[in-house]
């Protein structure tokens, strides 16, 4: 059975394309998938069918356009021309049509060259299918047609070709026991019992297609411990979108477990602020050019303040790499010395997340949480305390990580939250209404980025704001509030307690210029084509890679050559 109308189905959400401008989804029901994408990429122009008028009319106020109509419908509405679709989406629609294959063949004629078909469809080997005729119960015959052998070779005589198909849905321990009971029944008949299992587990099956054959690309990361959001930002999250492009492969791994693209295909390895250092470091860049990888090093913090890249002199981290990707121009100037070849990604949001805040107006509550921001507050707290002397109850305070911070605070209005995982960060944050960062003017510090604020600015929360870093991106009264000193810190939070409607402002100011430029989906493109770039010229890159080592790396060209280039997204 389809799923109820209001359930979302996050398989396929995971899939639809972030790149993609226009989605339509074949009985789209109430519309909940798109809205959900919508989300992840408000840029895209979303279009759904749908036979139920109720659901169509829920639908339309979630979608950009809704048409009521069967699934088969001919012609498409909307006066859709040839390839000016970039995903089609089916949950279980296809599998109430006597022909799903003339229906897929005219809708597919929509699809852009570079598009994508989500197709998800019934298992008719589902071992519930099984038990209910063993029981005598089944109410509605299995959609046989959907076999996965049968709907392979129905697709490509299509034109369209499978990269994947997910198996979803296998049924827990009911299933486990029904395949234990039926063990013995299927040796006797000589069926493998395990075959079976896999064969039958599935309820149903989501596939990726396309019009054409592309080489698929492997991105693999390394990724630190997931403190203060680091490895979320900067690995999970983009790895997570690359994979809505069926013509990628991401994952983030251990290098012991990283597994190895097959033949000459297409493969870059992340290492996630890695530490290259003596034989290990050479040992580890070794293992991945003799497997042709292409290395990159994912660096987004100042190099030099680091202890433990400053240890060895010979470290590895920039120069035995093939590139180098970080994200603020700043630190593309500091890293291009110790490797030219620089990509700068933005720190950009995965989703924006529906506000919880200005619940409780006038009453504000004032976000603090960040990590190494130690020295950049105590000249500051005399004007916070003075603020919160004078606001009582109508200002407070929530504080993720810094307990000193924490105790300096003279206000009984408070909370303090120790060190946390990244979603729990963000609940947090996103049931505040402004958010404090604090930057002193030093060398570390110029080399961050506006993250705080990016994240901050998607939940709707006001930035209060030192200039460095900050300035380079928030309108000050527009999109946030500037502070140089304490005096001006004061005279702002105090604006902001006097006219809480005001940071409400602010904050949706903020959240629609996420909406328009920081959306992780607005980068996945990008981040693709570098990435093939750098496969493509991996053999000049070699000759550069050991051009700056003085002990060349076996398997690489021995020839030196110069080459760079930066790339800004």
């Amino acid at each position: 059975m389809p799923p109820h109308p209001d359930d979302l189905d996050p398989d396929l959400l995971a899939r639809i394309p972030l790149t993609a401008r226009t989605v339509l989804e074949i009985g789209c029901g109430p519309g909940l998938l798109g809205a959900a994408y919508r989300q992840l990429n408000p840029r895209a122009r979303l279009l759904g069918t749908e036979a139920d008028p109720a659901a169509a009319a829920v639908a339309a106020e979630r979608l950009d356009a809704v048409a009521v109509a069967k699934i088969d419908a001919d012609p498409l509405p909307f006066d859709l021309p040839p390839g000016s679709v970039d995903c089609i989406l089916y949950g279980e629609a296809l599998a109430t049509l006597a022909d799903p294959w003339t229906v897929l063949r005219r809708h597919a004629e929509a699809l852009s060259d570079t598009g994508t078909i989500l197709l998800r469809v019934p298992n008719p080997a589902h071992w519930g299918i099984a038990d209910s005729l063993l029981r005598g119960t089944l109410d509605t015959p299995p959609a046989g047609w959907f076999a996965p052998d049968r709907t392979a070779k129905q697709l490509e005589a299509l034109g369209l070709f499978p990269y994947d198909v997910s198996p979803r849905g296998f049924g827990g321990d009911d299933a486990q026991r029904f395949f234990d009971a039926i063990a013995p029944a299927l040796a006797q008949l000589g069926i493998d019992p395990a075959a079976y299992a896999k064969r039958a587990g599935p309820r149903q099956y989501v596939w990726r297609l396309r019009k054409h054959r592309s080489t698929r690309l492997t991105v693999a990361a390394t990724m630190l411990a997931p403190v203060g959001g680091v490895s979320d930002v900067r690995i999970v999250q983009p790895l997570q979108a690359m994979a809505s492009d069926p013509t990628v492969l991401s994952r983030v791994v251990r290098i012991e477990n990283r597994g190895t693209p097959p033949g000459d295909a297409p493969r870059v390895f992340i290492l996630h602020r890695p530490v290259l250092a003596g034989p290990s470091g050479m040992a580890t860049l070794r293992t991945l050019l003799a497997e042709n990888w292409v290395v990159v090093t994912e660096f987004d913090d100042h190099p030099d303040f680091f202890k433990a890249l400053l240890a060895d002199p010979n470290q590895l981290s920039f120069r035995g790499v093939h590139a180098v990707q970080t994200s603020t121009p700043a630190l593309a100037e500091i890293l291009r010395s110790r490797n030219p070849e620089i990509a700068v990604f933005p720190n950009a949001v995965r989703a924006l997340p529906e506000p919880r805040n200005f619940a409780a107006l006038p009453v504000l509550t004032l976000f603090f949480g960040a990590l190494n921001r130690e020295p950049d507050w105590p000249g500051l707290m005399p004007a916070l305390n003075a603020v919160a002397a004078e606001a009582g109850e109508r200002l407070r305070f929530r504080v993720v990580h810094d307990r000193a911070f924490f105790d300096a605070l003279q206000s009984p209005f408070k909370q303090f939250t120790p060190t946390c995982d990244y979603e729990t960060y963000q609940r947090i944050l996103g049931g505040c209404e402004i958010g404090f960062m604090p930057l002193s003017d030093t060398d570390f510090n110029r080399a961050k980025s506006d993250l705080k604020f990016i994240e901050a600015s998607a939940c709707r929360v006001a930035a209060l704001a030192s200039p460095i870093v900050y300035g380079d991106t928030i309108v000050d009264g527009g999109t946030g509030l500037l502070f140089r000193d304490a005096d001006e810190l004061y005279d702002r939070l105090r604006r902001l307690v006097l006219a809480p409607e005001l940071a409400l402002t602010l904050g949706e100011n903020a959240r629609a210029y996420i909406s328009r430029e920081r959306m992780l989906a607005y980068q996945i493109a990008p981040r693709v084509a570098w990435y093939r770039s750098l496969w493509a010229r991996r053999d000049e890159l070699n000759s550069a890679l050991n051009a700056r080592l003085a002990e060349p790396i076996p398997g690489t060209p021995p020839e030196p050559a110069s080459v760079g280039q930066e790339v800004r997204f």
